[in-house]
């Protein structure tokens, strides 16, 4: 029997209402010792993802490990995207073993979950394996995560994968909920994240409107 195609979304791309973004001790402490992706692309695909979550109104969770004590801040970039926004300070390194952050998840009641965060391997392996088990269905943003090594984070990357995460990039994630140029009402706001942190396509973005007026759609 022939299938018939239809112009709708597959089920598997993600929407601003059907999932909970969790950003995970994005602070100075970690990012000193993380190798696997230099500071500044990690800290602007980190500021990519907040602020596209933040302008498309996605339900955000951001948390700390040892804020005061140890690890520092979180990024002032994240902060920026939303401003007064709760951040849950842990003592765990296995987000999904604070009770304050999962009282945070349920009540959001989002079962969809987008992690991204530092180090890969110990702080985003633990909660998305952890949530799995739970029966959630559970994404990682590669590019706003790193690791103590390129092997540490690809090792990580591939673990999840195999137990059922779903990986995606920072610039895939702001796209993948823009998804249609005729989408006027948030095509400036796109567009605008990815001229500050989008990088060489930002660039091309900058280029094509400020040379040519030209616009996608």
């Amino acid at each position: 029997m022939a299938i018939t195609a239809t112009p709708t979304p597959g089920k598997k791309l993600v929407t601003p209402k059907d999932h909970t973004l969790i950003m995970i001790d994005h602070q100075s402490q970690m990012s000193f010792a993380t190798h696997s992706i230099d500071a500044i692309t990690l800290r602007n695909n980190a500021a990519l993802v907040a602020h596209a979550a933040a302008g498309f109104g996605v339900s955000t969770i951001i948390t700390s490990v040892a804020e005061k004590s140890f690890s520092g801040p979180v990024f002032d970039e994240i902060k920026a995207a939303f401003p007064g926004a709760e951040i849950t300070d842990r003592t765990s390194m296995n987000t999904w073993e604070d009770a304050n952050v999962i009282k945070r998840v349920n009540a959001i009641g989002k079962d969809r979950l987008v992690f991204a965060g530092l180090w890969t391997s110990v702080c985003i392996v633990g909660p998305t394996l952890s949530a799995l088990d739970q029966g959630y269905e559970v994404y990682v943003i590669s590019d706003a995560c790193g690791d103590v090594s390129t092997e540490a984070h690809e090792r990580a990357m591939e673990r999840m994968i195999q137990a059922g995460v779903q990986p995606m990039t920072s610039l895939q994630y702001m796209l993948e909920l823009q998804r249609d140029w005729a989408r006027t009402e948030t095509y400036a706001m796109t567009t605008g994240i990815a001229k500050v942190y989008g990088g060489s396509y930002g660039l091309g973005i900058i280029y094509a409107q400020s040379m040519f007026n030209a616009h996608e759609g």
